[in-house]
């Protein structure tokens, strides 16, 4: 093992170098999160840090969460082996901005609640719409800490100089328990100055070495992208036109356009997205964080683009494929290409603290789920104190942090952005049919939001599990194990890697087919809710309860 580490160790620079300055990035952040964070909190306090952010602030926070390690790592690694195919990824996480401005953000906040369950159950029946919400929004995050989990776990083990299973799991489990040190500690204040920090630093790191990248080549991208195709023969000119993953055949063409469906309808479904709309103290404010984000989100992405294919190529795929990690490491080996060690660790520094942040907003998204809509909800029937509440949500924090370790180190050899793709998929089809349906249509009720939110996720669960995801997926030329469990292990029914084609559908239809063989329908408790909605009327008393 020492053999090994030192040979990896000799290709990312000096592990000493990278740990000092990732340790130092950790101390400055833990100090950032004691001295915001000080105090007793209130169930308010913890979950949106009392609404205390401005819109500009929460715009930052809000690019913070969502600029993840799929942002960073993933992308970079996709578009340096897939291309073109690569930066879809980019242009799908950006659209889809435009659904949660356009039809969610100002809405859900003029709600004036805490979690996506406190909005879906605000005129329809408490206890099994929010037992059914708290699950989704729990599956949702359980995804997305996948693959935050799987990037920690690359990131850290490239620091280190390590490869190796058992390596790269010990790793995952110390990044697993110091990420929930810090939800303990901070709640959703310390969290959103960590967020607000790492968006800044992260956009500044990827446009220094975006600059830096199309410096080498004239500050032409024509003769980066000539570079980085001649730097990966297999692939060749594809790397530059649609088609090196999803273009192979039809079921790959029809896996893209699930995948299209899943990442723009996604993120309106998101729980931790959503609940960032909570801690601005208005829906003007709630519309005005996410139009900074989109600013921010929409630079970052267009930089990943020169960030992918200078890793392509100046680092080149067959050097991305051996690293620990794989595709996931072609940001940090860009930058060591660079810079070498001080850029590599600075960097890497900076995609852990990105990591940090959302597995930090995630971990409070849960806790809260749990604490305020299970424990508090339908197991006290509302009647646990805000002490009792929050000392449950501190306690789910921990457990939920140990499924995320475990189900990180299933999945710490899949693509990161990819796995986010499935979380997307899951919140596309279980959440976002009832909150539309929630906020915009009177007839709508328990039983068509139940059946929804339970089809939907059901169906997005079940279709991955038995997709090539999951088992049985082999690259064709080399042979190789590309799924999460063993290749003598194949049970896959479903032929795409990602369920959003038909499982976004199913959860619309059952909405519809469940609302209509109902006879509830509560007109005053809607109409009391449009006009919470639209003008956020009762807010500040919703807050305060």
């Amino acid at each position: 093992m020492h053999a090994l580490a030192s040979a990896a160790a000799e290709k990312v620079g000096s592990p000493a170098l990278n740990i000092a300055i990732f340790a130092i990035f950790v101390a400055i952040t833990l100090a950032i999160v004691i001295k915001v964070s000080a105090g007793k909190k209130t169930a308010g306090q913890m979950y949106t840090a009392g609404g205390a952010f401005s819109g500009k602030q929460n715009g930052i926070a809000i690019a913070g969460d969502y600029l993840s390690a799929a942002s960073f790592l993933g992308i970079a690694g996709a578009i340096a082996l897939q291309g073109y195919d690569g930066f879809l990824y980019s242009i799908g996480f950006l659209v889809a901005w435009l659904v949660a401005l356009l039809l969610v953000a100002e809405l859900m906040r003029n709600t004036g609640r805490f979690t996506m369950a406190d909005v879906l159950s605000y005129r329809l029946k408490q206890r099994p719409v929010r037992m059914a919400a708290a699950s989704s929004a729990l599956v949702v995050s359980f995804f997305y800490l996948l693959a935050q989990m799987a990037g920690a776990g690359a990131l850290v083990s490239l620091l280190l100089g390590v490869d190796g299973s058992a390596a790269q799991n010990l790793v995952i489990a110390v990044v697993g328990i110091v990420m929930v040190a810090y939800v303990m500690i901070g709640g959703m204040k310390g969290t959103t100055w960590v967020q607000m920090i790492k968006a800044v630093l992260l956009i500044a790191a990827v446009a220094i070495m975006t600059v830096w990248v199309l410096g080498k080549y004239g500050f032409s991208l024509s003769h980066l992208f000539d570079a980085a195709v001649q730097k990966n023969p297999k692939v060749g000119e594809k790397l530059l036109a649609p088609g090196v993953k999803y273009g192979v055949n039809n079921t790959t063409k029809i896996d893209f356009v699930s995948l299209a469906m899943a990442l723009v309808f996604g993120t309106a479904g998101l729980p931790h997205v959503l609940q960032r709309f909570y801690t601005v103290p208005n829906s003007k404010q709630a519309r005005k964080s996410v139009e900074w984000a989109i600013w921010l989100i929409g630079g970052f992405y267009l930089l990943t683009l020169v960030i992918g294919f200078g890793a392509g190529a100046l680092v080149g795929a067959a050097k991305i494929g051996a690293a620990p990690g794989k595709a996931n490491a072609a940001a940090p080996l860009l930058a060591y290409e660079l810079g070498g060690s001080p850029l590599l660790g600075i960097v890497s520094g900076i995609a852990f603290a990105t990591i940090l942040a959302v597995v930090a907003g995630l971990t409070i998204t849960t806790s809260a789920t749990f604490a305020h809509d299970l424990y508090n909800q339908v197991f006290k029937r509302g009647t646990a104190t805000q002490a009792q509440e929050v000392k449950v949500a501190r306690i789910a924090a921990v457990v939920g942090g140990a499924i995320a370790i475990l189900g990180g180190m299933l999945a710490k050899d899949q693509n990161v952005a990819f796995l986010v793709a499935l979380a997307f998929a899951v919140a596309a089809s279980a959440n976002l049919p009832t909150i539309l349906f929630s906020l915009f249509w009177k007839r709508f009720n328990t039983r068509g939001a139940v059946w929804s939110i339970y089809g939907g996720l059901l169906s997005a669960i079940v279709l991955i599990i038995f997709s090539p995801v999951v088992s049985g997926k082999v690259d064709a030329k080399t042979g190789a194990n590309l799924a999460m469990l063993p290749k003598s292990i194949d049970f896959h029914l479903f032929p795409l890697d990602n369920p959003g084609l038909v499982s976004i559908p199913i959860g619309f239809a059952l909405a519809i087919i469940g609302t209509l063989t109902s006879r509830e329908h509560d007109a005053a408790k809607h109409a009391e809710m449009e006009v919470r909605s639209l003008t956020g009327h009762g807010v500040a008393e919703a807050i305060e309860h």
